[in-house]
This record gives structure tokens, sequence and C-alpha cells, in this order.
């Protein structure tokens, strides 16, 4: 992963993971809310601009081919929303 995330231009790849199932149950049925996904990755770039440019990068049409292989094996692609987004921190 470190060889592509270079190559893409990724600064920090996180997965967060669905856990503390009697607490998720409690807020979920406070609120009506629907059955979380079982967690979702994130992946940031050092700015906007490197983000755009990333594609650029020589060997970066492999690498996303090598990423999209390898999540295959793990993410449901047809149920799972992607987009970009920009982060406000608001507390911290």
């Amino acid at each position: 992963m470190a060889a592509r995330a270079k190559t893409l231009g990724i600064v920090r790849y996180e997965q967060v993971h669905t856990g503390f199932d009697e607490l998720n149950a409690g807020i979920r049925a406070s609120r009506n809310a629907p059955e979380p996904y079982d967690g979702i990755a994130e992946i940031w770039f050092e700015s906007e601009a490197a983000m755009r440019a990333a594609g650029q990068n020589p060997g970066a049409a492999a690498a996303a081919v090598e990423l999209l292989e390898d999540e295959r094996k793990f993410i449901d692609l047809a149920n799972s929303p992607l987009w970009f987004n920009r982060v406000h921190t608001i507390v911290g």
C-alpha cells in the first residue's frame, strides 16, 4: 500500500471500522437511524491541488488499478458511495 500511496500522492490513509455494538444500537434507536456501514476509509492528500494533480503522476493509473483490485477483496463496491470532501474542524 505504501508504494501505491506515494504514487497517488496519498499522505494519510485510515480505515474506520464499526464497533461498540451495544452503544451503536442505543444511539441508532434514539434517532431511528439505519444500520451503520461496516466502516469507512479516508484518504488524505497534502492539498486540493495535490489531490487534483495526483492522477497525472507517472504510474498513477496502474497504482489506481492495483488499489481497486485490492478493494474488491473486502468492499461491496456497488453499495459503497464515494465522494470528495473538505474537512471543517469545529473542535480540536
